[in-house]
């Protein structure tokens, strides 16, 4: 059994087609996506802990799993093409950016009013030196919301699963299966990030006594400002997506994702480590203010 992850084609048999669409998920699921590495990053570090951070991995990639399942599903009953989700790409990136930007100031924003630019809370800063309140926890269906909304993106894998996988099924009961076992693997890899990028957090030497509060402001922050990110591409791919989508470099890596970096992956690497990295710096920086100011207290 021949098994080709990088352009699969032909006829292939029913066990072909499941390992192929299992190993491209856990291809996805570990090389930089922009329908996945922003986003679990994001909710991961807010998490402060391996196991919280597998936990928002799991919850993403369980709505993008049922995604692709009955995207998959659909394929098969066009026979063809599944052309929508080409037509579409960069107004989900829009969407994406709108949740993600709206998940980092309901993060961010505890009892007070929300700002565009300002991740910071500017303002408190004015009134007082101490930093603004403790950020409020994301909702657990938030990761949910929005691996079912990335998954509607389109990409090199969806376009394998929905036009040589899925029509190759035997009957219309079994037409999910392709893209279940795509989002599976996605999800075994997601998971491992997950925790990794959540322990990365819990390792920061951090007081206990701020790490809840650094962790969630930069969560917040990292998806505030990828969410403006994605919007903005998103809007410069709308106006003009033949220039948008010719901005690429190629690599002699025959792996998808890796093989053309494009758009994709300027919003989930470099876009993201850019703000991330701004964000662990100012969230750190009010921690310790934080820490001083409740070390004083104790003192007083």
């Amino acid at each position: 059994m021949d098994i080709n992850l990088w352009n699969p084609s032909g006829h292939l048999s029913v066990l072909a087609i499941l390992i192929t669409a299992l190993l491209l998920g856990m291809v996805h699921g570990i090389t930089p996506d922009e329908h996945t590495w922003p986003i679990t990053f994001s909710y991961s570090v807010g998490s402060y802990s391996s196991r919280g951070g597998r936990k928002m991995g799991f919850l993403f990639s369980l709505a993008f799993t049922f995604q692709r399942a009955l995207a998959s599903e659909l394929a098969f009953l066009a026979l063809s093409q599944f052309e929508f989700a080409n037509r579409w790409g960069y107004e989900v990136y829009f969407v994406v950016g709108i949740v993600m930007w709206l998940s980092g100031l309901y993060i961010l924003n505890r009892g007070t009013a929300w700002h565009l630019f300002d991740f910071g809370h500017r303002h408190a800063h004015a009134q007082t030196a101490e930093p603004a309140q403790e950020p409020r926890p994301l909702p657990r269906y938030m990761p949910l919301v929005h691996g079912f909304i990335a998954g509607w993106g389109v990409g090199a894998f969806a376009v394998i699963i929905y036009t040589v996988l899925a029509p190759q099924m035997p009957t219309v009961w079994v037409g999910w299966v392709p893209g279940a076992l795509f989002g599976l693997g996605t999800m075994l890899m997601q998971v491992v990030l997950g925790g990794l990028f959540g322990a990365w957090m819990s390792r920061r030497h951090l007081p206990e006594s701020v790490r809840v509060y650094v962790a969630r402001k930069m969560s917040g922050r990292t998806l505030a400002g990828g969410g403006i990110g994605f919007i903005i591409v998103a809007l410069l791919g709308i106006l003009f997506p033949t220039v948008i989508s010719n901005l690429a470099v190629v690599t002699p890596l025959h792996i998808h994702n890796l093989h053309n970096l494009g758009v994709g992956f300027f919003l989930a690497v470099i876009l993201l480590f850019s703000v991330a990295t701004w964000a662990f710096w100012k969230s750190v920086r009010e921690g310790a203010h934080l820490s001083e100011r409740q070390i004083a207290k104790s003192h007083a």
